[in-house]
Order: C-alpha cells, then structure tokens, then sequence
C-alpha cells in the first residue's frame, strides 16, 4: 500500500513537472513576439494616458528603458500564450476533479480571465489617465514634472494587476457562498464591514491618491454586490434546495 501511494506521489510530481515545462517552453515560444509589441506598447500607453505637460518620458540609466521593455516583454508573452497556460493547467487538474466538479469549475476558468482582463483594460483605459492627469495638475510655471519611464510602467502594473485581482471579487462571494464559508444573507449584514476592508485593500494596493483609491473602491463594492445577487440566485434554485432536503432525510 505504502509503494502504491508513493507512485502515485511521484505521478502526480512528473505530471506537475511536465505542466510547468510545457508552460515554460509556451512562454518561450511566445517572448520573442511580447518583445516586438513591448515598445509599441508603451508607447501607446504614453500617448493615451500622458498630458502634453508630459507626454515625454525619461530614462536614468544606460539599461533602464532595455529591461523596461524586457520586462513588458515577458508580460505580453504570458497574455499571448494565457489560452495555452489555462489549457496545460486544466489538463493537470482534471484526473484528480470529479465529473461534476469538471463542469463546475470549466466556466469559472473563463469568468476569472474574463474579469481579470476586464479590470486591466477598465485600469488602462479609464483610471490610468485620469491619475497621470492628476499629477499633471500640479505643473506649474516653477514646477515641471520629470518622470521616469521604468517608474510609469511600475505605476501602470501595479495598477493593472490590483484592478484585475480585485475584479475576482464576485468570483470569491460565489464561492464563499457556494462551500458553506458564508451565506448570502450574512454577506448583506456584513456590508458595513466588507466596505472598510475595500477600502483598505484598495489603499494598499493603490499609490497614496484618492482618486485610484476610489476608482478601485467604488467597481470592487458594486462586483461584491453583484456577487451577492448571483451566490443568492444560485443557492435558491429548486434543484439546490431538493438536494440538500434529500441529503437531510438519508441522514436521519
């Protein structure tokens, strides 16, 4: 018994390992063109989110803008190859998932990656500028703003990335709701507290301005409400309630 849980193990670690180098070797295939698009990238981002006060960026060391763009370079390589990374994962969970944890989870996979990416743009597209159009407000006539390429493209990221986790927010409530960790009716008494823990993860993940702070606040409460409504619509179907009536008889 002993030798055929330790195989076992071992299948599981080779299967694990041959997931990471496929993913691996997908990223690598893929980098080359992350790294072409890199500069058009950020270029793009510069037009679209800088004012003409700054609408030139600098750079402050001989290799900044080089691994500026190595670095965008990987990032856009993960987002070309995400279909793959989702499918090799999905294959690696599957023998250890039962039918009907299979089709539970196959459309959350794609939710997650759609509110993630939905976060990002809404982040590029709409909060970035207004923030660099914030610190360009206070440009004057003895104050010019010099700011730093590999520092705007920090800033871009980690906004990017705080808006596309924060946009799991419905995905969390369902699944809180869905395994018994809360109900939806807790969740509506625990609005007032739920709205100070946005608010604090929101500063914490923002730069210290108000207006990213609210601009990711205020999407991330209306998705937890959101998924309030879906975990509630969910744990009233019929089919639901019957199961979990039938459940309670064959235990008595």
């Amino acid at each position: 018994m002993a030798e055929l849980e330790t195989d076992s193990f071992l299948d599981h670690v080779e299967a694990l390992r041959r997931t990471l180098l496929a993913c691996l070797a997908a990223w690598a295939v893929a980098l080359p063109f992350g790294l072409v698009l890199a500069r058009p990238f950020v270029s793009w981002l510069i037009r679209w989110s800088c004012p003409a006060s700054i609408a030139r960026l600098h750079y402050f060391s001989a290799l900044e803008a080089f691994t500026t763009y190595l670095r965008i370079g990987g990032v856009l390589a993960i987002l070309l190859c995400h279909p793959y990374l989702v499918h090799r994962v999905w294959q690696f969970l599957l023998p250890a998932l039962h039918e009907h944890e299979r089709r539970a989870l196959r459309p959350w996979l794609v939710v997650f990656s759609l509110l993630f990416a939905s976060g990002a743009a809404f982040c590029l597209v709409a909060i970035l500028p207004l923030l660099m159009r914030f610190s360009a407000s206070f440009a004057s006539a003895d104050l010019a703003p010099v700011l730093g390429l590999a520092d705007f493209v920090a800033l871009a990221g980690a906004l990017t990335l705080a808006f596309g986790l924060m946009f799991q927010t419905p995905i969390a409530v369902v699944v809180a709701v869905r395994f018994g960790l809360a109900s939806a009716a807790a969740l509506r008494h625990a609005r007032p507290y739920v709205l100070i823990a946005v608010l604090v993860v929101s500063a914490v993940l923002t730069p210290p301005d108000v207006i990213s702070q609210i601009a990711l606040a205020a999407p991330t409460w209306i998705l937890f409400e959101l998924g309030i409504l879906f975990a509630a619509r969910g744990s009233d179907r019929p089919g639901r309630r019957r199961s979990r009536g039938s459940a309670g008889a064959s235990d008595a």
